[in-house]
């Protein structure tokens, strides 16, 4: 049984990677631009209840140690993408983060899952910065961390799919990183939570003309990472606990919502359920 293969950001997750927070993380906070140092124990703690989670929902959770001493290696969705030949190695946009790929490499061949791919320089990509709209249809953000080498590269890997890139907003500039999963995670196939006000407009013309129904995040919700869930089925969602109205809006639409506490692991390093984790196998 092939154990890889995730075209498909809504279908039922059942295998997914993650990187707990490391002791040695926590030193270089203010290097890799955190908002705040963080606790190690209560880090652990919420990191491990996340994963509980997981595979409360079904998931096979497959835990890599990843890069030492990096704090941003904990979003675990930043450094690689999965298709169905395998994992292809993504090349971070931030300097602090281009050895990331390659530490994952011994334990993704390890779960039984071949390299596929790699973004080479001058390109980079960030995951947080795709996204899969259908099977057939590979979403990419440019932005400060994914480059226009990076999208054409990323296109020669999936030469099945059609690959649409949309430009970011500058919003607070290069320190503050805008990925496109800021903006928008999918729901179901025809259900996507947004942040219209900084989205594309090509993108928001795009939801339209596939039909898709936009679940609105408020404005006083976005930057405490209301947009960013991870679907783990088709209207079935894990989000971080606070944003109480976008929890709201999902229900109404019919979305099952679980939450997490990640005032650790996801608010002071700006990263959510989806940054996290990184799926490896969709149904």
């Amino acid at each position: 049984m092939i154990g890889y293969g995730a075209r498909s950001m809504t279908s039922p997750l059942q295998r997914v990677l993650v990187r707990p927070p490391q002791a040695a993380d926590a030193a270089r906070w203010r290097e890799y631009g955190w908002r705040a140092e963080p606790d190690f124990a209560a880090a652990a703690a919420e990191h491990e209840t996340l994963q509980e989670i997981l595979e409360g929902a079904g998931a096979e959770v497959i835990v890599t140690e990843g890069e030492r001493g990096n704090p941003d290696a904990i979003y675990a969705y930043d450094p690689l993408l999965v298709g169905e030949r395998g994992a292809v190695l993504l090349r971070p946009g931030k300097d602090g983060r281009l050895g990331e790929p390659g530490a994952l490499e011994d334990d993704l061949v390890q779960a039984g899952i071949p390299i596929a791919g790699r973004i080479e320089a001058p390109g980079t990509i960030d995951g947080g910065d795709t996204l899969w709209l259908d099977r057939e249809t590979l979403l990419v953000g440019r932005g400060y961390r994914t480059n226009a080498a990076g999208v054409e590269q990323l296109a020669a890997v999936f030469p099945d799919a059609e690959v649409l890139s949309f430009d970011l907003p500058h919003w607070t500039g290069r320190a503050e990183v805008m990925h496109l999963m800021s903006l928008i995670s999918p729901l179901d196939e025809d259900l996507a939570l947004v942040y219209p006000r900084l989205a594309p407009v090509r993108l928001i013309e795009l939801l339209y003309e596939r039909e898709i129904e936009l679940v609105e995040v408020p404005d006083d919700e976005f930057e405490t990472m209301g947009p960013n869930v991870l679907a783990l089925g088709p209207r079935h969602a894990l989000a971080l606990e606070g944003n109480d109205e976008t929890r709201r809006r999902m229900e109404a639409a019919g979305v099952e919502v679980l939450t997490y506490r990640g005032n650790e692991i996801s608010r002071k390093g700006d990263g959510g359920p989806t940054c996290l984790t990184r799926p490896l196998l969709r149904a």
